[in-house]
């Protein structure tokens, strides 16, 4: 009488946490997302991207988007039939939005920040940032896997 129905078309694998706006969180949210990729089986390749891309995403929001006593989300979208995994972390600081350095911006040796967007930019195939109410933001990833893995 009381079976839970299955919802078609829903995405087959989501998991998702709310973690603590530190760098023990941020380390945390990309421990869990490994072990939540080989738990579901994902390709090596892909787990690696979002393991570093989550790393990135995760620490961005323990630093700039931390609101003290307020946690960010991590968010995981496995679509293994399709090879496609979202990633969003939440986080309440929405004024600030992410932006990576121009293309054209010279490094300098002795900042020490400001390059893990353009990593971002690289292991994903898209990211975009987007309002998370009633304050703050999502900054989603989205990565696949190469049709010929």
């Amino acid at each position: 009488m009381n079976h839970a129905t299955p919802q078609v078309g829903s995405p087959t694998g989501t998991f998702t946490r709310l973690l603590s706006s530190t760098r023990r969180g941020a380390r945390l949210a990309r421990l869990l997302t490994v072990t939540e990729l080989h738990a579901r089986g994902a390709s090596r390749d892909l787990t690696e991207r979002a393991e570093l891309v989550v790393a990135e995403l995760a620490a961005n929001a323990a630093l700039h988007g931390r609101v003290p006593g307020r946690c960010f989300r991590l968010t995981l979208v496995l679509d293994p039939t399709a090879g496609r995994l979202r990633v969003e972390v939440s986080d309440a600081r929405g004024d600030l939005i992410p932006r990576p350095l121009p293309a054209d911006t010279e490094p300098d040796a002795l900042h020490t920040g400001g390059r893990g967007l353009t990593l971002v930019t690289a292991l994903a195939d898209h990211w975009d940032c987007v309002p998370y109410p009633p304050s703050g933001k999502t900054v989603r990833a989205v990565l696949t896997t190469p049709a010929d893995a």
